[in-house]
């Protein structure tokens, strides 16, 4: 018979982490591999933006600024198919 275990969720702890230096760097590394692999896929690479930002966590975007971004991600997945490319997942939110 499996032996019970029981836990109890440091939130406080959990939060310290999720807003830690440590946490913002590896953010702003992925994030910035994101933009290069962007940056090789569409045809005005100076463009592409990284904005960091907080939340409840360390964060960041990055975005196309450039009338034609929608046109390329909807045609090539510009910005899907470079944040896949480096593991990450990827989910549509309104507003950011």
């Amino acid at each position: 018979m499996p032996q019970k275990v029981e836990f109890q969720l440091d939130s406080a702890g959990v939060r310290e982490v999720l807003e830690s230096p440590e946490v913002r760097a590896m953010v702003d590394e992925a994030a910035g591999r994101i933009a290069e692999r962007v940056k090789g896929a569409v045809p005005a690479p100076e463009t592409v933006e990284v904005h960091p930002y907080t939340t409840d966590r360390q964060a960041a975007r990055v975005t196309i600024a450039d009338r034609r971004a929608m046109a390329w991600q909807a045609r090539d997945g510009a910005l899907t198919r470079a944040a896949a490319g480096v593991g990450a997942d990827v989910k549509e939110r309104g507003g950011q």
